[in-house]
């Protein structure tokens, strides 16, 4: 089934050009089907790039869902046109009293500030108490994965010796939740980063169970309440040559950031990198939409998702 995007969406093109069925505001009006209500709170800056990435990933479900970007009000975006954020995008003020059967909070480029430092902290803070009676479950990754488990649960970030930067192999543990149903063993995943939170952290926390972890990357993803709160602290989203760009970025500001690791051939970087983490990536998304949205979420979204009440199908 297809993934419903605003008519117009640059990213459209490639996403059609990949074979991915995308459809418009103008076809599906004329469905009678009720499509799942994702929202998405791009922080990011080249949010094109992560529109692209997170789309691609939705797309891989026998579902039709309807994909609605939202920016923050209290922060100006320094690389996204106006016109792409006004046509494409929502503001927190527009939505607040809507209903979502699911969220993702991406990453964003700010984390050697402390959290209360972020422009934007105190509107993503209204933001996260507002997703707890909104939102079916949300997906928080990289920094978003780190805010939400500061914000929430109090576990702080610590800053890295060195940037962590490439592909690293993930441990999966408690296999039978449904998340990681259909995941190896172990798998690949990019990280990109200068701080982490602690494996020691998440586990002090009762209501945290970790999925899956790396001797060097350390906890990789992890869930809360019965999967309403879903954490990745990784990039599964990004495509065959991000690494490779953020790379060359971090080369031409004179970072000194080291080749990220387990990622190029030979550790090349004019060597094409192989694709290793994108059947993980769309397994992940799949349960994620498949288990704690779709099958959670009410027909109408006219109120609380769940109220007091926790389906039966999201007990452990």
């Amino acid at each position: 089934m297809p993934i419903k995007v605003p008519y117009g969406l640059p990213v459209k093109d490639i996403l059609e050009g990949e074979n991915i069925f995308v459809m418009d505001d103008n076809r599906a009006m004329h469905q009678d089907i009720r499509p799942i209500q994702i929202l998405i709170l791009n922080l990011m800056p080249m949010k094109e790039d992560t529109e692209l990435q997170i789309l691609r990933e939705l797309s891989n479900t026998p579902l039709q869902i309807d994909c609605i970007f939202m920016r923050m009000q209290s922060h100006v975006s320094k690389n996204a046109s106006k016109s792409h954020l006004d046509t494409f995008y929502v503001t927190f003020d527009e939505i607040r009293r809507k209903y979502y059967d699911g969220m993702i909070v991406t990453g964003a480029p700010v984390e050697l500030l402390e959290f209360e430092e972020v422009d934007y902290w105190e509107e993503l803070e209204q933001i996260f108490s507002w997703a707890n009676t909104h939102v079916t479950s949300t997906m928080f990754l990289c920094w978003g994965a780190q805010a939400a488990l500061y914000y929430y649960y109090g576990i702080p970030k610590y800053r890295l010796p060195k940037k962590l930067f490439g592909i690293y192999w993930h441990k999966i543990y408690n296999r039978k939740v449904p998340l990681v149903r259909g995941f190896d063993d172990s798998f690949l995943m990019p990280q990109s980063r200068y701080t982490e939170v602690r494996t020691r952290d998440i586990t002090a926390k009762g209501e945290i169970t970790v999925l899956a972890k790396s001797e060097e990357a350390g906890v990789g993803l992890a869930m809360a309440e019965n999967g309403r709160k879903i954490f990745v602290t990784g990039h599964l989203e990004y495509g065959r040559m991000q690494l490779r760009r953020e790379y060359l970025r971090d080369q031409q500001k004179g970072l000194g950031t080291a080749l990220p690791e387990n990622y190029f051939p030979d550790n090349d970087p004019g060597k094409r990198p192989p694709l290793l983490w994108r059947a993980h990536a769309n397994n992940l998304y799949t349960n994620w939409l498949n288990y704690y949205v779709y099958q959670s979420t009410p027909y109408k979204l006219d109120g609380t998702p769940w109220g007091d009440e926790i389906p039966d199908n999201f007990r452990e």
